[in-house]
């Protein structure tokens, strides 16, 4: 049985997402016209300008768009924080051209919007594998009313066979979701930041020099207020210090903070995650979307999915984990000995980790920035 505190939180946020907000924006259409010079860049999970909005805003502000942030993470603000932040978007949004989101943000689906601006959704993850949206049950609440997804005009996502599924889990339009790539990714095709990452993994973990640098970054289950990851209390790093041609780096999901605030040092601050995958030597992980960012590098990865029976009743996939072209396991004692023997190089083939990226992220080239702005300009 639900809380009285929860039933009242949730009346509050209908009341702001279908009332409040609405209302807000209306009186702004009122008094004023839309402005295709204007842009605004909005997100509800970061404090910061998110990675998968970086390059189309560097694009953007080089070619003279006035551009309004409006990125604070939900969790830091008090409600009466909170409302004034989605009070202040909306009367932006009335007036804006473009919209850029990256993740849900609520508010741009809270009422229908004016035609002449346009919201794109560039996500933030690529592939395909865990299902998502309204093909699952921990993404969006029973008690949600509304559409999450209504007022997008674009979606970018990173290959072709992707298109459907998107367009299925986030009931979105025919000919809204585009395999365009996902610009975020084109940084990764840079060969100068390539070796950047590497000097400054030299300097972040001086004591890796010489080893096998194994990257072991795993996703959640269950839902965002509550998230449980396995792997992460099978003590694999005692399990790796014995081999000493290996040095392991454990990077759970940002929201795994709370109860493993030990992986979240001033390392992770000092080099990102995808700042180490020019370094990885092989990737482990289970439902992590990391993977498909790593496979553009087609180096060797291991499928360590101790919970897979429980997480394909509670949440299923698009794409079975055991199909990938590289082991598979869900016993710990298995997968530390692929890694001591190398067994990972017999199954992860080259031309089959070739096809995996051009399967799921191949439209992630390095010109996914370009292609997107193209194609709004055509909206």
């Amino acid at each position: 049985m639900k809380s009285l505190g929860f039933v009242i939180k949730q009346h509050i946020k209908s009341y702001v997402q279908n009332r409040m907000l609405p209302k807000v924006y209306k009186k702004a259409v009122s008094s004023t016209e839309v402005d295709r010079n204007k842009v605004i860049f909005a997100e509800m999970h970061s404090n910061n300008l998110p990675s998968s909005m970086q390059a189309v805003y560097d694009s953007l502000k080089a070619s003279g768009k006035d551009i309004t942030l409006y990125v604070r993470d939900i969790k830091d603000m008090s409600w009466p924080q909170s409302i004034r932040f989605m009070k202040s978007f909306m009367k932006d949004y009335a007036a804006a051209g473009y919209v850029y989101i990256c993740s849900y943000f609520l508010p741009v689906s809270s009422c229908k919007k004016r035609d002449e601006t346009k919201v794109i959704q560039l996500w933030h993850s690529g592939g395909l594998l865990k299902k998502m949206g309204y093909d699952t049950l921990d993404d969006i609440p029973k008690s949600y009313k509304g559409n999450v997804t209504a007022n997008y005009d674009l979606v970018t996502v990173s290959a072709p066979i992707c298109v459907n599924y998107w367009k299925k889990a986030l009931r979105l339009p025919a000919g809204i979701t585009k395999p365009l790539g996902l610009p975020r990714t084109d940084i990764y095709f840079d060969k100068e930041w390539q070796e950047k990452c590497k000097a400054r993994f030299e300097q972040v973990y001086p004591e890796a020099r010489g080893k096998r640098v194994v990257l072991y970054a795993p996703s959640f289950s269950g839902n965002a207020a509550s998230p449980k990851a396995p792997g992460l209390d099978m003590g694999l790093e005692e399990a790796f210090a014995r081999l000493k041609d290996v040095y392991l780096i454990v990077r759970p999901h940002p929201l795994m903070k709370r109860d493993y605030p030990q992986y979240f040092d001033k390392r992770v601050k000092a080099l990102s995650t995808e700042k180490l995958l020019p370094v990885v030597d092989v990737l482990i992980t289970d439902y992590s979307s990391i993977l498909f960012d790593y496979c553009i590098f087609k180096k060797p990865f291991i499928m360590f999915c101790p919970d897979i029976d429980e997480y394909e009743r509670s949440r299923g996939f698009y794409a079975d984990p055991r199909s990938f072209p590289a082991p598979f396991f869900k016993e710990k004692i298995e997968m530390v000995k692929c890694v001591e023997y190398k067994l990972y190089l017999d199954m992860c083939r080259e031309e089959e980790l070739y096809n995996f990226y051009q399967t799921y992220m191949g439209c992630c080239d390095g010109k996914s920035t370009k292609r997107l702005l193209q194609e709004v300009e055509r909206l």
